[in-house]
């Protein structure tokens, strides 16, 4: 069975077709306002980006959200949960500064901002999803009694899923921090042999485990949480992830994003935006040049459907010159293998739809 995907793509001469009247238009087409009930406390999820980066969403685009969302009588806040790495959004304290720097404010989005875990990522629930990795996953507290929820996905690449959009948002974006270190506990850094031993890696790991023995650092995998900061900031890039194990980590996000969900059937609306669209997750603290050109805004109830149109829209394009993309540029090439060539992205959509949280085939409807 198909599901609908309302797109708009970026062209516009007159003020009606301005980027703001088409993210309304797609709201009413998708249908939102109709599980949005007066006074529901409506989430918000967006991902307000690490300090340094600056293609994340822009604010300006979810002010058309929040107001079609009051114009539905909901009552919407802006969320997202606080990371596993220590970058600038670890705690609620942080990750309020951080998206206030960014432009998330009140006078410019009109809704106010909650981290949705707690100040330390403590506040979470416990939702049973009895799937093949997890019985049950930890969801961010403000998320899960949230009455209903809007989730606004800046569309890109990411290193160990190969892209990141409605899903991954979902799973990361709505874990606790326990939750994301299940979902990573299948994929943990290693040192390779071009590590020298600078200590780098060691004066970056959080919690201590990693050390230099014979002139090489070492991990103690057994107490690694897999925040990946090591890896991050290794000046020699010495070390990764084993691609090994990424189709699992692809598919524990999915039962994650599965969970976020699951007690919202019918009362979640997605959004996916298709611009900047860098090689990298905003969590770094850096935009890397964009692999293909802006494209344009989808809309829809089922995120799997929403992300595999996003990721045949952005195959459609003829990748760009001067970026992180080696090969694939032609129309119809895999622009995500193009820059993460051991990582097949299709995996967590062909999961996704096994687990039955949507389906693979869409019906595109042009604005």
């Amino acid at each position: 069975m198909s599901s609908n995907v309302y797109f708009s793509n970026f062209r516009s001469r007159s003020r009606g077709e301005n980027k703001n009247n088409k993210i309304k238009q797609l709201f009413d087409m998708a249908g939102f306002g109709e599980f949005i009930k007066k006074n529901d406390l409506t989430a918000i999820k967006l991902h307000f980006g690490e300090m340094g980066n600056d293609t994340f969403l822009k604010p300006v685009f979810v002010r058309p959200v929040v107001e079609k969302t009051l114009e539905n009588h909901g009552n919407p806040f802006l969320t997202d949960t606080n990371t596993l790495y220590y970058g600038s959004r670890h705690n609620s304290v942080d990750h309020l500064n951080t998206a206030l720097k960014n432009g998330f404010s009140y006078v410019v989005t009109g809704s106010p901002l909650i981290i949705a875990d707690g100040i330390r990522g403590d506040n979470w629930v416990p939702v049973e999803v009895g799937l093949n990795h997890f019985q049950e996953v930890k969801i961010a507290g403000d998320i899960e009694t949230s009455d209903s929820m809007l989730v606004l996905s800046h569309f890109k690449g990411h290193g160990m899923s190969g892209f990141g959009g409605a899903i991954k948002n979902l799973a990361m974006g709505c874990a606790a921090a326990p939750g994301k270190i299940e979902q990573h506990q299948c994929s943990k850094p290693i040192i390779t042999d071009a590590c020298t031993a600078c200590a780098t890696c060691v004066d970056s790991c959080p919690i201590s485990v990693i050390s230099l023995k014979s002139q090489k650092a070492t991990i103690d995998l057994k107490k690694c949480i897999a925040c990946n900061n090591c890896l991050s900031n290794c000046p020699e890039s010495a070390i990764e992830i084993d691609s090994e194990t990424l189709p699992e980590f692809s598919e524990r996000m999915v039962e994650y994003a599965c969970g976020a969900v699951k007690n919202k059937q019918g009362k979640v609306g997605y959004i996916n935006f298709l611009m900047d669209i860098t090689p990298d997750c905003d969590c770094e603290a850096f935009s890397d040049a964009p692999i293909v050109p802006d494209i344009g805004i989808l809309a829809s109830m089922d995120p799997v459907a929403l992300d595999n149109a996003s990721y045949d829209l952005v195959n459609q394009q003829i990748g760009l010159e001067n970026s992180l993309m080696e090969h694939s540029h032609q129309r119809g090439g895999d622009k995500f293998r193009g820059v993460w060539k051991e990582v097949d992205s299709k995996v967590q959509l062909k999961y996704a739809e096994k687990i039955r949280m949507g389906s693979m085939n869409y019906n595109l409807i042009e604005l």
